[in-house]
């Protein structure tokens, strides 16, 4: 069943720290949501609620418009940023012990972990000892843990941490064949390129507070500076004289420019075509990294 995860007005202190300040954002169905910030921003504090590990001092979790409760989150599925698995037991045995504890059957238990463990690229190693892995296949083998029970929700801190990008390609088919069946999924990561290529929704917080969240493309636009790029026959460095353009970047042909308050996008297209063809020309969306450092300051 599909269901969505809402928290609301989330508060949790250690001490005289403030971790957490009024945290509140869904996680839809069939959706990756990406949840980034700073070290010690909160991220991890807010997880940790989620799969009760953690309790708030205020605020609410919800799962379907109800109250989350335990029964809930035995049918979610956690990876913590610090591996937890025990590195004498093998992958399988492993695996099977999850599954078995998440209240699977023996058989639905083994045919899950075969072909995640096929799709993940580590089938091969599913008899050998979790501590004799390389860190990337302990990662691999840690995503497996998390799924072999056909969870519900999906709660990863890290999940690409220390994956090369073959690996981090191979994880995020994994998580998308998830969110295909309607699960919705959040993830934490350091690395934006990849949370900006995969999530569709985005979550910011800083200082134990939501700075921005909501669908990728609208915070993109939201942020979007009115930067432009254009690419000409000939060399576009004319249009370092044209009225209200700060040049950025020139490259032969190509340049990306920004525009003055008032100034028309289209004053510059049209003042392009009169000198001869314009091959592109387009608005220029800022990336997650450069929306984080903004937000972030």
């Amino acid at each position: 069943m599909t269901q969505l995860l809402r928290l609301d007005g989330l508060n949790r202190a250690f001490g005289e720290r403030q971790a957490l300040k009024d945290v509140t954002f869904d996680v839809a169905p069939g959706r990756l949501t990406g949840f980034v910030g700073a070290n010690g921003a909160g991220k991890t504090t807010t997880m940790r609620i989620v799969l009760g590990v953690l309790a708030a001092d205020s605020g609410t979790v919800t799962w379907g418009g109800a109250p989350l409760t335990k029964a809930d989150r035995r049918h979610f599925g956690y990876m913590p940023e610090e591996r937890g698995l025990y590195p004498k037991m093998t992958v399988r045995e492993q695996l099977t012990y999850l599954g078995r504890l998440h209240g699977l059957a023996a058989g639905a238990v083994a045919r899950n972990m075969a072909g995640l463990l096929d799709r993940l690229g580590i089938g091969e190693r599913a008899d050998e000892q979790l501590e004799k892995l390389s860190l990337g296949n302990q990662q691999r083998a840690q995503i497996a843990a998390a799924l072999v029970h056909e969870p519900e929700l999906l709660v990863l801190d890290e999940p690409f941490s220390g994956l090369d990008p073959i690996a981090v390609d191979t994880v995020v088919t994994v998580l998308r064949e998830q969110t295909a069946r309607g699960v919705p999924v959040l993830f934490s990561s350091h690395q934006l390129d990849v949370v900006e290529r995969l999530c569709d929704d985005l979550v910011i917080i800083g200082d134990g507070a939501i700075i921005a969240a909501g669908r990728r493309d609208e915070i993109r636009a939201a942020y979007a500076l009115p930067r432009y790029e254009i690419r000409v026959d000939g060399d576009a460095g004319w249009l370092r004289d044209q009225p209200g353009v700060t040049m950025v970047d020139l490259d032969g042909p190509y340049a990306v420019f920004d525009l003055a308050a008032g100034v028309e996008d289209q004053s510059v297209l049209k003042a392009a075509l009169a000198r001869g063809a314009v091959r592109a020309f387009a608005p220029v969306a800022p990336s997650l990294a450069e929306i984080f450092r903004e937000v972030a300051r």
